[in-house]
């Protein structure tokens, strides 16, 4: 039972020793620090991308298709699915109030659906607040004034209606319209809008987006072909609330429309329609033949042929209203990856059915079919997969870094060894056997182990734990930013330490010691203990 007491002496008399721990506690903190804020970024990016897309879609761009209503209803009746809604993505431009123009993505949805499947009610952003944000110590959020929450509460209810004075509204991702100024706590102040002239020169108006922030929105209209029918429509929508993801390029880009609005903008709404030929005998087949449209008689100055189309029947039918996406919610959590596959398996199974109802009118399912089933891990591979690599990658090489704690132990210990070859010849002389002077050295080094990984696994906690309000006191004190949301894609470093990988790191370095003693300690186990003690 001498191991203890000598390890105990040869740690606390000696500076080399502590210098071997703080290599470890160092290179231990190193490793798990960057692995944190890696795996949270790639958890960020999970959770990212079910918070506005649900945890399947079904998708046919551009064009769009029918009876999504028929669909939802069939997928909602299936014990694997939460909840369903319909979409509408496409291009637009977007004038804003201080006249400048931005390409952005439009969603049209129906609010209180599209909560149902995404965490639509939670990013809301004006909205009252009891308690601030953690980093607001001085209560400066906006959001807190007690005379602000009844109209904070009208907002929050406008954006979740997407309306604003009884008529169709947008809610803007929170970074869009460069009016809002994001404070080091996290919160955000509205900005005055300072607005371009004619004449060159500039002016400053008073706008608060969803009191009085108006914006104009341009899209295509298209017709069943995904093709510009009519060209370019124009339309001015009140802002209802602004949205904040926490992914800067949805927070940069996207805007929120109802539905009905953003459906008769691109010619997407019910109506009527000239049935094609194949439709025609399709109906004539099944009896179901309307009766024809009267045509005028051509006025003989026409063509054969043209007079020919002209004077064929016409029949009218109903043009269901399209959309070009259903998002579909799991039911349980299905924020790891691979768990929404049985999902994306069934509601593959219900669009076959759904598909083989509207032969000829929804775009086909299956493996070579038209529409497109992804779920969020899907949409979101590359990234996900890139990140991953990336993890790998930096683990590998800091791991090679790290590897200077062996050698630094294994030095150490050599030299030590050499320094105390009298004591281990006393230790011989006295009875120790070669494992006993061996595993004295060797728990050594596991002392120096659990010191160093000790300390390194908490200095990680706590470097996690605040690295956002060190990253701040850095851009503030030393002007050095490293952490930009339009290049990293989040508003804030991912901050949550993994007890298992922290586990992990520690009893990795705690091994390293033990393999780093290993060498120096069979050399000191074969040392014979007269000449040991004849040392000089």
């Amino acid at each position: 039972m001498f191991q203890p007491l000598l390890v105990r002496r040869y740690l606390l008399s000696k500076a080399m020793p502590l210098l071997a721990a703080m290599a470890v506690l160092l290179c231990a903190a190193m490793v798990l620090v960057t692995w944190s804020v890696m795996n949270g970024f790639l958890n960020k990016l999970i959770a990212s991308g079910r918070t506005t897309t649900g945890d399947v879609t079904i998708s046919f761009p551009v064009q769009g298709f029918p009876h999504a209503d028929e669909l939802i209803k069939m997928l909602e009746k299936d014990p694997l699915v939460e909840a369903a809604a319909p979409m509408i993505e496409g291009y637009g431009l977007l004038g804003l109030p201080n006249g400048r123009t931005r390409t952005v993505f439009v969603r049209g949805v129906d609010g209180p659906q599209y909560a149902r499947v995404t965490s639509f009610s939670d990013i809301i952003w004006w909205k009252p607040l009891d308690e601030p944000m953690p980093k607001d110590s001085d209560r400066a959020d906006p959001r807190l004034k007690p005379d602000l929450q009844d109209d904070l509460r009208r907002y929050v209810a406008n954006g979740r209606t997407l309306t604003r004075d009884d008529s169709a509204a947008v809610v803007l991702g929170i970074e869009l319209s460069g009016l809002n100024d994001r404070n080091v706590a996290g919160f955000y102040h509205p900005l005055r809008a300072l607005k371009m002239l004619p004449d060159g020169t500039s002016t400053q108006i008073d706008v608060f987006m969803p009191m009085n922030g108006e914006v104009v929105l341009t899209m295509l209209r298209t017709d069943t072909k995904g093709l510009s029918a009519v060209g370019s429509v124009s339309r001015n929508f009140p802002v209802a609330n602004e949205f904040n993801s926490g992914t800067f390029e949805i927070d940069r880009n996207v805007v929120i429309a109802r539905m009905d609005a953003v459906q008769e903008m691109m010619g997407m709404s019910a109506g009527k329609r000239v049935a094609t030929p194949a439709e025609v005998e399709r109906m004539r087949k099944a009896g179901t033949l309307p009766p024809p449209e009267p045509t005028s008689a051509g006025d003989g100055g026409e063509s054969f042929a043209t007079a020919a189309t002209a004077s064929a029947p016409r029949y009218l039918i109903d043009d269901p209203a399209r959309v070009t996406h259903v998002l579909v919610r799991g039911k349980g959590d299905l924020g790891v990856l691979g768990a929404t596959t049985p999902l994306r398996e069934r509601v593959e199974e219900i669009y076959a059915e759904f598909a083989a109802k509207h032969p000829g009118v929804v775009p086909s399912g299956g493996p070579a079919g038209a529409i497109d089933i992804l779920t969020w891990e899907d949409q979101n591979r590359t990234m996900i997969q890139a990140v991953q690599k990336e993890t790998g990658l930096v683990l590998f090489l800091f791991s090679m870094i790290s590897l200077v704690a062996v050698v630094l132990v294994l030095t150490i210990f050599w030299s030590m060894i050499a320094e105390k070859t009298k004591d281990i010849g006393v230790m011989r002389a006295l009875g120790a056997s070669r494992s006993a002077v061996a595993g004295t050295w060797l728990l050594y080094g596991l002392a120096i182990g659990l010191v160093g990984s000790t300390v390194g696994v908490l200095l990680a906690y706590v470097i996690v734990w605040n690295i956002n309000a060190i990253h701040d006191w850095m851009g503030a004190t030393l002007g050095l930013k490293i952490w930009d949301p339009a290049v990293y894609y989040f508003t804030e470093i991912p901050s949550k330490v993994d007890p298992g990988k922290a586990l992990a790191v520690f009893l990795a370095f705690i091994v390293a010691c033990v393999v780093g003693a290993l060498v120096p300690a069979v050399r000191a186990a074969r040392m014979d203990p007269v000449r040991a003690l004849r040392f000089e």
